[in-house]
């Protein structure tokens, strides 16, 4: 792989990665640090990755360096818990997918990052369990549990959530 080659790939994917990094992170300043430190580390390494698993490389990459970065800190983000939801606009297609992407972020945030992490995988990459194991190094049976526990979870902090499904559900095909 030539560094030609590297720019093509960043500039082709940097919008999916993009968003991947700030689902994990839930905030924009941590996710451009993490897609940051991604791509660094992809930089130095790019002649060694396989020209076909550039993906499988950069998502093994971010979903470590998160958890990373959240043991070292010892610490959690501090939860911003209402009493009630975002009012939903009427009439407003972007004021809609606001108000999901905040319920989203509210409710992912509510999550362990092991668990927001298999999440993002499972739901948002669409990714196999097979696959994600992969991604986190770790065994399928662990990304089963995670994912019922990170399911389990989100029913009990955040059953506003069944408006999503139901949305979802009544959008024609």
């Amino acid at each position: 792989m030539d560094d030609a080659g590297f720019d093509e790939y960043v500039h082709a994917r940097l919008g999916q990665w993009s968003r991947v990094a700030y689902l994990l992170t839930g905030d924009h300043h941590a996710a451009e640090d993490l897609l940051q430190n991604a791509l660094f580390k992809l930089a130095v390494s790019w002649r060694k990755v396989r020209i076909d698993t550039p993906d499988a490389y950069v998502r093994k990459i971010l979903y470590h360096e998160h958890v990373s970065h959240w043991r070292r800190s010892h610490h959690l983000r501090a939860e911003h818990v209402t009493d009630r939801l975002p009012e939903r606009a009427t009439g407003a297609d972007v004021a809609a997918d606001t108000v999901r992407r905040i319920l989203l972020r509210q409710a992912l945030a509510k999550l362990t990052h092991k668990q927001r992490a298999v999440i993002v995988l499972r739901f948002f990459e669409d990714l196999t369990e097979p696959e994600a194991a992969d991604a986190l190094g770790v065994s399928v049976g662990t990304i089963k549990s995670q994912t019922f526990r990170a399911l389990a979870r989100l029913r009990e902090v955040a059953p506003e959530l069944h408006v999503l499904v139901k949305e979802t559900r009544e959008v024609p095909a």
